[in-house]
């Protein structure tokens, strides 16, 4: 198998570093308030997490295809039936992600991606471009997110890009 590209292995680094910060929040989710939203408009506790936890595999797939129609899918997040269902999620789909990305060549990245919407053309954009969008920012904002639900919950939260309020770190410094 040949070495991944350079734009392939910038991305990888990215999204290992933001692994562990993500098992972390997924690992603090508490099992019986999967069903808990802060707002009716909003979705559940578990919908976000499963929704963050399945963003590397769902947008790795949805990029490679070249096409995405959004008018085919529904974008409802499902409701987990445990905590377990969406840290396996995560941990199933990175590899495969990790995969796809891994084989992809420069040209790859450079592709054109479309977002369409039955035959009306939405969006236009290399893959690199929709990967560091739709993938690594997309999955930061549903993670900060998910770091209000928990708190919201009175949950402690772990560290992301530093201590928290709850690891205070540097607080006897």
């Amino acid at each position: 198998m040949s070495q991944p590209t350079a734009f392939a292995v910038a991305f990888l680094v990215e999204l290992e570093q933001e692994c562990g910060p993500t098992r972390s929040l997924l690992a603090k989710l508490p099992e019986g308030k999967l069903d808990w939203r802060p707002h009716p408009k909003s979705q559940s506790l578990g919908q976000l997490a499963m929704h963050v936890a399945s963003l590397p595999e769902n947008i790795v797939g949805m990029v490679a295809a070249g096409t995405f129609d959004a008018s085919t899918v529904d974008f409802k997040s499902p409701q987990p039936r445990s905590t377990r269902e969406i840290q396996e999620a995560f941990e199933l789909g990175l590899p495969k992600a990790r995969a796809a990305l891994s084989g992809w060549s420069e040209a790859d990245f450079e592709a054109s991606w479309r977002l369409v919407m039955g035959t009306k053309e939405l969006m236009a954009m290399p893959r690199g471009t929709v990967l560091r969008k739709l993938l690594l920012n997309h999955l930061y904002h549903h993670r900060g997110q998910l770091t209000v639900y928990l708190r919201l919950l009175d949950v402690p939260l772990p560290s992301v890009y530093g201590p928290t309020a709850d690891a205070a770190v540097f607080a006897n410094a």
